[in-house]
């Protein structure tokens, strides 16, 4: 059966799936089990939501947009219990939805326009999460997945692997939305890493350093981290000042994170 029809809507950055065969593919990939703690974000008129509710037999989506929802529970009947939370899913305790234990799986057709400010937050949760398996503008994912080195490496590559592991499932091309958006999308799974496996540093430290770094991605990092670090912290911490943030793996900034916070 097809999701009723919705007009989507441009403020909501909406663009919904509907070819079953990329719908089965996502649904394989994401592999749900009777049972799972499972929450969508952005269902829509549920043309994931409803294959997956009928596997797991219980699942919380968030959707902002009140005039879909009602299309979506009727889409949805008798497919088990769909726990409507309609929201922001900026403004959502993810944490809370956990039930407190390592069990959430996050899933959802991310809206392009809000996609990395969401996963930052929902990073702000990684301990309680499990696994999550979004679609995202293929740009997107490439930089969450990019290695040293590459001209998609930056920012979100290095905060997004601090915290979990990134892979690029399989490329989603515009037709298989409606309407078609005007570039190519991706499944990406990020699995979080332990908190045993992540350094104990300031995160938000972490953060304006790799931010400043690549500021202006051409400068050295002698000229980019200035603020930062002297000739001396560049010799003690056996990194080259005349390197360029993009060559520098993520461990590298854990390191000058780390090393900040012992001189206080």
């Amino acid at each position: 059966m097809k999701p009723i029809h919705h007009q989507a809507r441009k403020r909501f950055g909406q663009n919904f799936l509907h070819d079953p065969t990329v719908i089965g593919r996502i649904v394989a990939t994401i592999q749900p089990q009777p049972g799972d703690n499972m929450v969508e974000i952005g269902p829509g008129p549920g043309a994931l939501t409803q294959p997956i509710l009928s596997q797991i037999g219980s699942l919380k989506v968030i959707e902002l947009d009140r005039d879909v929802i009602p299309k979506l529970k009727m889409f949805c009947l008798g497919d088990g219990e769909l726990e409507v939370i309609e929201a922001d899913a900026l403004t959502v305790d993810f944490a809370g939805l956990s039930q407190g234990t390592h069990n959430l799986r996050v899933i959802g057709n991310l809206p392009y326009n809000i996609s990395t400010p969401l996963m930052f937050h929902l990073f702000e949760s990684i301990d309680q999460i499990k696994d999550m398996h979004f679609m995202l503008q293929k740009e997107v994912v490439e930089r969450l997945v990019a290695v040293p080195g590459g001209k998609d490496y930056g920012r979100l590559s290095i905060m997004a692997q601090y915290y979990a592991k990134a892979e690029l499932m399989f490329i989603v091309k515009p037709g298989a939305f409606n309407p078609p958006p005007k570039v190519d999308s991706a499944i990406v799974r990020l699995t979080p890493r332990p908190a045993e496996e992540r350094a104990n540093i300031d995160v938000s430290l972490m953060n304006k350093v790799v931010t400043s770094a690549f500021s202006l991605r051409r400068k050295t990092l002698r000229n980019s981290l200035k603020a930062y670090l002297s000739a001396e912290d560049f010799e003690h911490l056996g990194i080259d000042p005349k390197a360029r943030a993009e060559t520098l793996p993520p461990s590298d900034f854990v390191r000058i994170t780390a090393y900040l916070e012992q001189k206080g």
